[in-house]
């Protein structure tokens, strides 16, 4: 298909991805990953490259302008390679495995994801970015290897192989005894990494890894630990404050590249504002923080600005560039803000460091806070409302400015593991402040995912890439699954719709048939319909987002105390018992399987509410930072194992019960409050 607008058009002409279609006029004869390209690799004997990326990659649009459109680069690439483009966000399977052949090989990993194999697909080379020159070296070297010295390749390739199908290779552990001093040892080695003074860990890049200070948080208020406390508080306040936030439009970056959370990597991505919604709601539950409650809705005002779909569904990423130039959308000169603002330029200047703090480049800055509003006001001789007058003034004149500049582009993939986080996000945020429209926002999301996401207890990839698209086009990963069960059943904490948490219910059980290894008891990321790559993973250690598998353990958990499944609570067992090791050793990387051991060692609570006044009583306690306890909640009888004659005529009754035993039914949510030891 040749389009006559551009001098080349390759076969990704044909895909949906905007990170492929990104692509597609590229001088390289770009192949998706499909049958047709790899027997294509077979049929010519030649080696794969699998150069695997996202549509907000910068990285991976330097490399595409330095490389990729050089018709020098192509013609080598194209005349000893097939190659072929994989959207990361797509195609996840594709992406772990090659990133952990590289992880191998390099020590490291990230995006660009350039990783060469043999025709059959087993990895022999890869890397990141690769300069031009260096590049066309690596081309050079490979094809002269492979043409002159296969059966070397063929050596290196088969041991590679087999490290990647044994990395991360889950061995059924011994039973242990679960125990608070595994939290206490692991949470002891972890603050050691800790930074004190401006909050996060004392490295840089540093993300926000929105998971670790959630079970932080968590931690916290079970032990009383009043530093950790302070030291959450400190983090989540440096974030809210730094260029990693956006002060104007509202909405997180993907990290920041200093330690100062100044100097944002400027993508934004779905999948962290989800995370840290749900971290700033738990936070504002916990702490009463104003703050974190203005984070919250203008993170969800960003959301819905930016990237709601018309029909209810959440786009996936903002790129960090706009014109070619990395953060341009979102910087601002002096002299811009001093002809915007007018006689408002001295507070605001202030306030948000345009100054040597907030310096970044090319007379750019990066607006970013370090006092509070007190001492801004104090300052300037101006009452709290009339400072905030004047900030609120001028962001919206900013705002207003900045959407008439050239937006960083759009990826408007629907991604279902994405959306139910952010699903979960609008249920948290409705339970913590009681909007109904972020409730709205969720039964919106979640008829989106059941119409067109979930077919038969088939969970898709893709609920779609593109506005009116077909749907389901790939099958789901185990992320697809376990967080649109997580989800739901948020959704039915909130709403007590039951027909969410059946729908979860049958996910799971789904979930146990076709992905669960029966020897170890942990699941894999694919299901056993999914055509087979060079080998099937596991997706374990928690990161940026937390792992499939830590995720489904902590739903067979909650379902098993919602249908009264003792075979569930067993399976969650018996998976956080095979990674009670590695979560001591190294407890960022498991911040989440830490969550599920602090269900099983510390109080964990049943709350089911049932009579006429349930909405008032279940609202009341919902509001509350309650991490340990599941809701259940019935205007009349239900058949829910949890609230089962549990109806009293006139009456509406409150049951807190623990360890399968249940304390005398109150009708004041404090009593409940006080039986909890809350």
């Amino acid at each position: 298909m040749q389009n006559t607008a551009h001098k080349h058009t390759n076969s990704l002409i044909r895909e949906t991805s905007p990170y492929l279609l990104q692509h597609a006029h590229n001088p390289v004869n770009w192949y998706a990953w499909n049958d047709e390209s790899l027997e294509k690799a077979k049929r010519e004997d030649k080696l794969i490259l699998v150069s695997v990326g996202y549509s907000a990659c910068h990285w991976c649009h330097v490399m595409e302008h330095e490389s990729f459109e050089d018709e020098t680069v192509a013609a080598i690439m194209n005349d000893h390679f097939i190659c072929i483009k994989v959207d990361r966000e797509e195609r996840p399977d594709i992406d772990q495995v090659y990133m952990l052949a590289v992880q191998l090989m390099t020590g490291h990993g990230g995006w660009p994801l350039n990783c060469f194999a043999l025709p059959d697909g087993r990895p022999i080379y890869g890397g990141t970015y690769f300069p031009k020159q260096q590049w066309i070296n690596v081309l050079l070297n490979l094809t002269d290897l492979y043409q002159h010295e296969k059966k070397k390749a063929l050596e290196y390739a088969e041991r590679l192989t087999e490290g990647v199908r044994l990395a991360e290779l889950i061995k059924v552990k011994d039973k242990v005894e679960f125990s608070p001093d595994i939290l206490k040892r692991s949470y002891e080695e972890w603050k050691l990494r800790f930074d004190n003074i401006e909050g996060g860990p004392d490295k840089a890049p540093k993300f926000p890894l929105p998971n670790n200070y959630e079970f932080l948080l968590r931690y916290a208020m079970h032990t009383k630990d009043k530093d950790l406390q302070k030291h959450v508080n400190l983090t989540l306040t440096k974030m809210a404050y730094g260029g990693i936030y956006d002060q104007i439009g509202g909405g997180f970056a993907r990290y920041s590249v200093d330690n100062l959370w100044k100097v944002p990597h400027f993508e934004k991505m779905l999948y962290d504002n989800a995370q840290l919604v749900t971290l700033y709601c738990e936070a504002y539950k916990a702490t009463g923080t104003e703050l974190y409650k203005e984070i919250v809705y203008d993170t969800l005002q960003f959301v819905e600005r930016e990237l709601m779909s018309p029909d209810g569904g959440f786009y996936s990423a903002l790129d960090a560039d706009s014109e070619g130039v990395e953060g341009k959308y979102y910087v601002w000169t002096k002299e811009e803000l001093q002809e915007i603002l007018k006689t408002d330029y001295a507070v605001f200047a202030d306030y948000f460091n345009v100054n040597d703090k907030g310096f970044w480049e090319h007379d750019n800055y990066i607006l970013l806070r370090d006092l509070d509003d007190e001492v801004i006001a104090e300052k300037h001789s101006l009452s709290l409302d009339q400072l905030k007058t004047i900030i609120s003034k001028a962001k919206n004149s900013l705002l207003t400015i900045r959407e008439t500049r050239v937006k960083p582009g759009l990826d408007n993939k629907v991604l279902t593991s994405w959306n139910a986080l952010m699903l979960k996000a609008y249920v948290d945020a409705s339970d913590t402040f009681s909007e109904k429209r972020f409730l709205d926002a969720a039964i919106r999301n979640a008829e989106y995912l059941l119409k067109f996401g979930i077919r038969d207890d088939k969970v898709g990839h893709l609920a779609s890439s593109s506005p009116g698209q077909k749907l389901n086009q790939q099958l789901g990963f185990l992320e697809d699954y376990s967080f649109t069960i997580e989800a739901l059943i948020a959704l039915y904490h909130s709403t007590r719709e039951e027909k969410y948490l059946e729908t979860a219910h049958k996910l799971m059980l789904y979930c146990i048939e076709h992905f669960q290894d029966k020897e170890s008891g942990m699941f894999y990321f694919t299901s056993d319909s999914d055509k087979a790559l060079i080998t099937r993973k596991m997706e374990i250690s928690d990161n940026v987002i937390p792992s499939s598998n830590s995720s489904i353990a902590k739903s067979l958990f909650t379902l098993g105390h919602y249908f009264e499944k003792e075979e569930f609570i067993e399976m969650s067992r018996r998976m956080l018992n095979n990674v009670l090791e590695e979560l001591e050793n190294y407890g960022s990387g498991y911040s989440n399987w830490a969550m599920l051991l602090m269900n099983f060692t510390f109080p964990f609570y049943e709350l089911a509410i049932v009579g006429k006044s349930v909405d008032e009583k279940y609202g009341a306690l919902r509001k509350q930072y309650l991490p340990n306890v599941i809701f259940a909640g019935s205007i009349s009888d239900s058949k829910l194992p949890l609230l089962r004659e549990r109806y009293s005529e006139g009456k509406t009754m409150i049951y807190v019960c623990s360890g399968k035993t249940c304390k005398q039914p109150v009708e004041d949510p404090g009593e409940a409050l006080k039986q909890m030891a809350l």
